[in-house]
């Protein structure tokens, strides 16, 4: 299998990160994409995955996944044993809330901030900027923290007692969200314990 993406970037870093959970690192081949020089928006990637993001990943067979979720589904389920993505249906619905939960309340949110209310990466990519929404999804994000902050009051991870994918997409946020430069407010003691636990997992250097 094959692994189109970019070290350091949130998107990749879920991935990599559940590829390491599941300790299916060597099974991967990374293929690097400059997305700083806009190799993702050329035809020759475009044809890989129209939506031109990363991570995308190719499977032996020439069939092409993208969308993180969908990448940690089918990664998760390949040896019969999901740790990451649930078992029970009851398991599965709580894991896609969560993630979904932290997907657009702290990591979309960041991201949104990034690319309209900072240079983001740069005039050639970024053709279009709303300073004034990029603001505001700062202040969604950081409303997002303060959310995953009363979740964790109640419960060691995201989705209940075991660690997941919604773990893995808020860890992701967070990091972004400092990379940004927006701060966690003080006081979240519960989110930063998480975080703490959550970098001193192996998969957390994978990143």
């Amino acid at each position: 299998m094959k692994i189109y993406d970019i070290k350091g970037f949130p998107n990749p870093a879920r991935v990599r990160m559940a590829l390491a959970e599941k300790g299916m690192m060597d099974r991967i081949t990374f293929v690097g994409v400059d997305v700083p020089g806009g190799e993702h928006r050329q035809p020759a990637f475009l044809a890989r995955n129209p939506s031109g993001t990363v991570p995308a990943l190719e499977l032996d067979d020439g069939t092409m996944i993208s969308e993180c979720t969908a990448i940690t589904e089918y990664l998760d389920h390949l040896d019969g044993n999901p740790t990451l993505t649930g078992n029970t249906a009851r398991e599965r619905a709580i894991i896609h809330m969560m993630q979904r939960r932290a997907e657009a309340g702290l990591l979309d949110a960041a991201t949104d901030y990034f690319h309209h209310a900072t240079p983001g990466l740069g005039p050639d990519l970024e053709s279009y900027q709303n300073k004034e929404w990029g603001e505001m999804r700062r202040e969604r994000a950081i409303a997002g923290m303060r959310y995953l902050d009363s979740v964790l009051a109640e419960r060691p991870y995201l989705a209940g007692d075991a660690f997941s994918m919604a773990d893995i997409t808020a860890f992701a946020g967070l990091n972004f969200a400092g990379f940004a430069k927006i701060e966690t407010p003080a006081g979240l003691s519960h989110l930063e314990a998480w975080r703490a636990r959550v970098a001193a997992r192996a998969s957390a250097a994978a990143v």
